[in-house]
C-alpha cells in the first residue's frame, strides 16, 4: 500500500520511526512540534486539528517544546503514535496530509525539550579500559567498582545545546608535563564523546526509587549526544573529584527524539556480566539496544562505535540514578557514556583514537589531527535496526569549534 508521504517508505525517517522535534519555518519565531517523515516535517498541531484527533491529545501537540507530551505518559504516547501511523501509512490520506508538511531543508530545528537535569555515565567497558590504560598504565585498567555499578557524574543542563550550535573552545586551568605550576589558558586538548542520550518523560516522587522494570514507563525516547570534553582541564581538576569545567561548557544533542516504540527491533540482551549484580540492577527487563554510530571529523569517517556492546544499559542507569531516592523530572537527560568497541576503528573519543596524542589521525584532506583544532567540525550519526532489515535513522548531532575568546 502506498503511504501518505512520497518516498517515506525507503527513508530512515519512515512511518516506522516518527521521531519528534521542534521547528520554525521562514521568518516566523513560533516554535511548533513536528515529526520527521521522509524528507519532510509534519506540523503536529495543525495536522491534529484537521484530522480530528481528540482535543486532549491534540492539546499536547500545541506546545513549543516536547515536555507536556513527554509528561503525559505511555497511554498518550501510544494513542498519538497510533493516530500518526494510521494517518501516514495510508496513501489515501496524501491530500489531507500535504498542507501540514514542510520540507526539512526549509525549516530550522531547535532544542526539542527543556532540559531539567543532566547526568552522564561511563558505561562502555572498552572506553573505560582504554582510558585506564592511557592514564594508569601501571595499574588495573578499570576502577574496582566499575563492574558493580554504573559510574556517572552530574552535568550542567543549562549548556545542553541543539545540533549545529557552534562550540567555543573553553578556558581553564591545566598543567602539562613541562609546566612547573598550573596555567590558565584555552584548552589544547579539546575532544568529543560519541554517546546516546536518554530522555525522561514521566517524573517520579522524591524518595521512591524507579525499578529497572519501569524504564519504559518513564523514558520517552533517545537522541544522539556529544559530550564535548577539554581533556587537559578535566585531568587537572579531576583529582580527587570528578569532571567539572572540563565538561560543563557544552553538550550537544540531535534535534530528533526517537520514541522507544520505534526501537522494538533494536532490543537485544546486554553483554554477559563478569561480576554478580545487586538485585536492583539485575531484576528487570533487559534494555540493550543494537545501535550503530558513526563519527565524522571534518567530513572523514573516523569511527563506527557499536552501542550494542555497552556494559550498562539505559534501564540499569535509570535504576541506579534513582536507587537512593533521587527523583526524576520531565526533561531529565542522561548520557550513555562514550560508546567504544573492541577495535581501533570503533573508538568513540579522539583521546582513544589518537591514544592521547601518540597516534595522529589522518583525515581525507591529508592533514593529521590528535585533538580538535579551531574550525574543525564533528558530526555523529546513528541508526537502529528496523523491520525486515531496514534501518531507523537517529539523525545527527554536529558542531564546529570556535576559537577561545580573547583572554
Amino acid at each position: 500500500m502506498s503511504q501518505a508521504v512520497e518516498g517515506a517508505e525507503s527513508s530512515p525517517f519512515s512511518v516506522e520511526n516518527l521521531p519528534y522535534g521542534v521547528f520554525t519555518e521562514g521568518a516566523s519565531a513560533h516554535r511548533r512540534l513536528g515529526v520527521a517523515i521522509g524528507d519532510f516535517v509534519l506540523d503536529l498541531a495543525t495536522a491534529a486539528r484537521s484530522t480530528g484527533l481528540g482535543s486532549e491529545l491534540a492539546a499536547l501537540l500545541g506546545w513549543p517544546v516536547l515536555n507536556p507530551l513527554m509528561a503525559a505518559g505511555t497511554d498518550a504516547w501510544a494513542e498519538i503514535r497510533t493516530w500518526l501511523t494510521g494517518l501516514l501509512s495510508d496513501g489515501g490520506n496524501a491530500a489531507a496530509v500535504a498542507p501540514h508538511l514542510h520540507r526539512r531543508p526549509d525549516v530550522m530545528l531547535h532544542l526539542p525539550f527543556d532540559v531539567a537535569d543532566y547526568v552522564d555515565f561511563y558505561s562502555s567497558e572498552h572506553h573505560a579500559a582504554n582510558v585506564g590504560r592511557i592514564f594508569r598504565p601501571d595499574s588495573g585498567a578499570l576502577p574496582p567498582n566499575w563492574r558493580h555499578l554504573p559510574i556517572g557524574y552530574h552535568g550542567r543542563s543549562g549548556t545542553v545545546v541543539v545540533s549545529g550550535t557552534p562550540v567555543r573552545r573553553p578556558w581553564g586551568q591545566r598543567q602539562g608535563p613541562a609546566d612547573r605550576s598550573p596555567v590558565f589558558a584555552p584548552s589544547s586538548r579539546l575532544d568529543v564523546e560519541a554517546e546516546v542520550g536518554i530522555v525522561v518523560g514521566v517524573p517520579s516522587q522524591l524518595g521512591e526509587p524507579v525499578p529497572i522494570g519501569r524504564f519504559a514507563d518513564h523514558v520517552f525516547g533517545i537522541c544522539l549526544l556529544n559530550d564535548w570534553s577539554a581533556r587537559d582541564i578535566q585531568a587537572f581538576e579531576s583529582a580527587p573529584l570528578g569532571p567539572f569545567l572540563g565538561k560543563s561548557f557544552a553538550t550537544s544533542i540531535s534535534p530528533w527524539v526517537v520514541p522507544l516504540a520505534a526501537l522494538r527491533h533494536a532490543r537485544r540482551q546486554p553483554p554477559p556480566r563478569q561480576e554478580p549484580l545487586q538485585s536492583y540492577l539485575a531484576d528487570g527487563e533487559p534494555w540493550g539496544l543494537d545501535l550503530q554510530l558513526e563519527v565524522e571529523w571534518n567530513g572523514t569517517l573516523v569511527s563506527r562505535p557499536p552501542f550494542g556492546g555497552m556494559y550498562w544499559t539505559g534501564a540499569q542507569q535509570l535504576a541506579h540514578m534513582t536507587v537512593n531516592g533521587a527523583s526524576l523530572r520531565t526533561g531529565d537527560l542522561y548520557g550513555s557514556g562514550t560508546v567504544s568497541g573492541a577495535e581501533a576503528g570503533e573508538r568513540g573519543s579522539f583521546l582513544e583514537l589518537c591514544w592521547n596524542g601518540q597516534q595522529p589521525v589522518r583525515l581525507d584532506d591529508g592533514t593529521e589531527r590528535t585533538f580538535l583544532a579551531d574550525g574543525d567540525t564533528v558530526t555523529i550519526r546513528g541508526t537502529a535496526p528496523g523491520h525486515g532489515g531496514s534501518r531507523i535513522g537517529l539523525g545527527e548531532v554536529t558542531g564546529r569549534v570556535l576559537p577561545a575568546r580573547p583572554g
